[in-house]
């Protein structure tokens, strides 16, 4: 007796079909799960038989054989527990299900025969879809979430036994939730409207928003620069419906999808500890799971005190920082997550904070300043296209200042310099914002006139600048245009790019320099 039942498993955050093919056999009653499966599918064997004995069926006291194909590829999870379960009881004439071949099932089982959520379900659901299954069954808890996905049916089940009503014409599964609206994050209760000064941060924020580049503060404690990136998400636009998708899948997989199964519509803001792992950091682990960069998928990776962080993991943003997605090879195989970030991190100047302070001493050697720099390594360095002084605001621009300018202003220049690179892109590469363009579209869409390119020769003697942040300079320059609202890029946004360069110089320059923002900017 033989029995095949669809399902689906996540790799990274997509998902790929497995048949879960289920036999049944003469001979000591036993059961067996082949197809390269790990702990937790292993153990589902255990699951089921109380589940289906609980439910009130009979469990066969056959030799029972579950197969999952393809068998060359590791399945990991419990998704596989409710379609080994269905294959047991249509294979041995306890259900029978019209259409079983146009459907897909997955979900993890209590011994008392009730469906629990799985992690992944949008990812699972849109490969059935994609796969032209007219229906998929799934956990009750998982349904607003499977709803997501347009263009199939989905039956929601609480128990086993509320399956088996279902197909036997007892008792109908409830008819899933209409699709949820998508759900904005939680910062309406900051505002850059209540930031004092900072006029060349707030300026450089802007940039940084409207180009989805990198960005690095510099200044002493109690700068402000925390507050800074912490309202940067306020000014940055909802992201469009396939970067929903892509996000919310990203939280599914790693099981931080909300109960309402609604799309996430505002951009992802993670901000680590500097104590996280590099596991914890790119994503991995015994159990493969997206980490902080992935969680940041096209929103913010914020990083306070960067220096603090390990080398190692710092040292894992060099790939994702340059390519958008991260690779994880381990010996059951290779994982990719995706991770198109906005990395926005902030430093002190020196250990004790005040070197170049001004109002405040600083005791640091320059080795000591010199080693504190040395931390975050040059190409780390490199892949960061803005670096900006955060200085202290005097007592009475605090006390006396005019209020600052609101997000929502600045959220207006925003929307209109990335609906200008929209435009652009639009039928000619794959690229969202001018942070992702390649080489040749630098060379066909950033090339400055004369003057720009007099100064970016001049950049690059006086700074040293490697041909990666020659390319980045470009980039800055082409959505400082772009929030100018003009179509060539000119000496002036040029020159305002270069300014935003400071640290190359500090880098290769004395250890006792400012590392930024102090003394002549360059020409």
């Amino acid at each position: 007796m033989l029995s095949k039942v669809r399902s689906a498993a996540v790799i990274g955050i997509d998902a790929y079909p497995v048949d879960v093919e289920i036999d049944l056999a003469n001979g000591l009653p036993s059961f067996s799960t082949v197809g390269l499966p790990h702990g937790a599918v292993k153990e589902g064997r255990e699951r089921v038989s109380a589940a289906l004995t609980n439910s009130g069926f009979q469990f066969p006291l056959k030799r029972i054989t579950a197969n999952l194909a393809p068998a060359d590829v590791p399945k990991a999870g419990s998704a596989f527990d409710l379609p080994i379960a269905i294959g047991v009881l249509v294979a041995s004439g306890q259900l029978a299900i019209p259409g079983l071949g146009d459907g897909f099932a997955f979900g993890e089982l209590g011994l008392e025969g009730s469906l629990r959520p799985v992690r992944g379900t949008l990812s699972l659901v849109c490969c059935a879809r994609a796969l032209g299954a007219r229906w998929v069954l799934v956990p009750l808890a998982n349904r607003a979430e499977a709803a997501l996905v347009e263009g199939i049916v989905v039956l929601a089940a609480p128990s086993l036994r509320a399956i088996a009503d279902h197909f036997q014409g007892r008792e109908r599964l409830p008819s899933p939730p209409d699709r949820q609206p998508a759900v904005a994050g939680s910062f309406e209760t900051v505002d850059f409207g209540e930031v004092r000064g900072q006029l060349v941060a707030k300026r450089a924020l802007e940039v940084a928003a409207a180009g989805g580049h990198n960005m690095l503060m510099v200044g002493p404690p109690g700068g402000g620069k925390t507050m800074l990136a912490r309202r940067l998400p306020t000014i940055l636009p909802a992201m469009e419906a396939a970067e929903s998708i892509e996000v919310t899948k990203v939280y599914s997989v790693a099981g931080l999808g909300g109960p309402d199964g609604a799309l996430r519509a505002s951009r992802p803001f993670r901000a680590p500890h500097h104590t996280v792992s590099d596991a914890g950091m790119a994503g991995g682990g015994s159990h493969s799971r997206p980490g902080e960069v992935s969680l940041a998928h096209r929103g913010v990776l914020f990083l306070d005190e960067l220096p603090e962080f390990r080398r190692n993991v710092l040292e894992t943003l060099r790939q994702p920082l340059e390519d958008g997605v991260v690779t994880i090879a381990r010996a059951q195989g290779t994982v990719t997550y995706p991770a198109r970030i906005m990395l926005i991190a902030a430093m002190n100047p020196c250990p004790c904070g005040y070197f170049g302070d001004g109002a405040r001493e600083c005791h640091c050697t320059a080795e000591v300043r010199r080693r504190y720099r040395s931390r975050v390594s040059g190409p780390l360095y490199d892949r960061i296209d803005l670096q900006c002084p955060v200085l202290g605001v005097s007592w009475s621009e605090l006390a006396e200042g005019d209020p600052g300018e609101s997000s929502a202003a600045m959220a207006a220049r925003v929307r209109l310099a990335r609906d200008r690179q929209k435009l652009r892109f639009t039928g000619t590469t794959s690229a969202l914002v001018n942070s992702d363009l390649s080489g040749r579209e630098v060379e066909r869409w950033c090339t400055p006139d004369a003057e720009g390119r007099r100064l970016l020769g001049l950049a690059m003697a006086r700074l040293g600048l490697s041909a990666r942040a020659y390319v980045r300079v470009l980039k800055v320059a082409r959505t400082i245009a772009d929030l100018a609202g003009e179509d060539r890029v000119r000496g002036i946004h040029v020159a305002e790019a270069v300014q935003y360069r400071g640290l190359d110089r500090a880098i290769r320059g004395p250890s006792d320099s400012p590392p930024i923002g102090v003394g002549s900017p360059p020409a």
